[in-house]
């Protein structure tokens, strides 16, 4: 059963903003997943603790509006630092079911001095090991008000049975020279991660599944104007200006020759699982590979910078 990978895409809430509830939410979906005989589990982006929903209806722009600033150093509180152990229990978890994780966390970085904030894809293999963080590139438009752009140092792929798997955040699925790594890297499974809505994952998650006969794998979250904690700065502010819905979901599977092996879901929470098949990624690379014979290194090639990034290095 080498070729078969059984996946499992979580299309849940966080407890928003919430470090310790969304943690203890996630512990409980790896044991559901593990139930189902999942091998990957999939989070959304910045599942732990969240995404900024907030800056979009707080004028997140203007200058030292209190708002902002409270909102945004709960959030610092409820971020992750993974040298501190806060990511054990979840390996814990991917040891002892033997289950690969994808996970969108929100990880203040002692590396570059603790005060910023990164959007990061943590992939913990089924050993419980911690492989890649990769933290993302380019925050999109208003996230650029709380998250810090990352570095190469992330972009890597995972062997997983028969597959090589790698994955990014938003977005970044839509630059063409990072997907052109992830390509030269041999990935074949795709793992693109969402805050939520099936507007982003639609379009894009067919175009990279054709583009690199890969099989791509969409995975975005909920969240609802009810999900948003009594405890949160401003809370009453922000629920007179939300809207009900502010992530309706979407995640979806395309396989290696574009076409929908699972549409995009829309308001369903839950795990979703699927059986995916790796022959059909050498079926399609018959006539397009995009890093092998379909292309020209002699003519065009990539250079990819995969060094951490600090503002020091330390001599001791």
């Amino acid at each position: 059963m080498q070729n078969n990978l059984k996946i499992a895409l979580a299309q849940i809430s966080p407890v928003w903003l919430d470090k310790k509830g969304t943690i203890a939410k996630i512990k409980d979906t790896i044991r559901l997943a593990a139930e189902g005989n999942a091998e990957l589990l999939i989070f959304g982006e910045g599942f732990l603790p969240g995404y900024p929903f907030w800056l979009a209806y707080t004028d997140g722009a203007s200058w030292n509006l209190k708002i902002n600033k409270e909102i945004h150093a709960h959030y610092m509180h409820n971020a992750i630092q993974i040298e501190k152990g806060e990511l054990d229990g979840i390996c814990d978890l991917a040891r002892e079911h033997k289950l690969a994780i994808y996970l969108g966390i929100i990880e203040r970085a002692p590396d570059r001095g603790g005060h910023s904030l990164y959007c990061s894809l943590v992939y913990i293999n089924d050993k419980g090991e911690i492989k890649s963080v990769h933290r993302k590139l380019q925050p999109t438009y208003d996230e650029r008000l709380t998250w810090a752009p990352g570095d190469g140092h992330g972009l890597k792929t995972h062997n997983l049975k028969q597959f090589t798997v790698g994955g990014l955040n938003c977005w970044e699925n839509w630059m063409p020279l990072v997907r052109a790594a992830m390509y030269g890297l041999g990935e074949n499974l795709h793992i693109a991660v969402w805050p939520g809505s099936e507007y982003n994952t639609r379009d894009i998650t067919r175009f990279i599944a054709r583009e690199s006969r890969s099989f791509v794998v969409s995975v975005s979250s909920l969240m609802h104007k009810k999900d948003l904690p009594n405890n949160l700065p401003h809370v009453e502010q922000l629920l007179k200006k939300t809207p009900e819905i502010l992530a309706n979901g979407g995640s979806c599977i395309a396989g290696p020759d574009g076409e929908w092996i699972l549409e995009p879901v829309v308001g369903k929470e839950g795990l979703i699982f699927q059986t995916l098949d790796f022959n059909r990624v050498y079926e399609e690379r018959q006539n397009f590979d995009p890093a092998g014979h379909y292309s020209r290194p002699d003519i065009t090639k990539l250079v990819v910078n995969r060094q951490r990034q600090s503002t020091i290095d330390l001599e001791d």
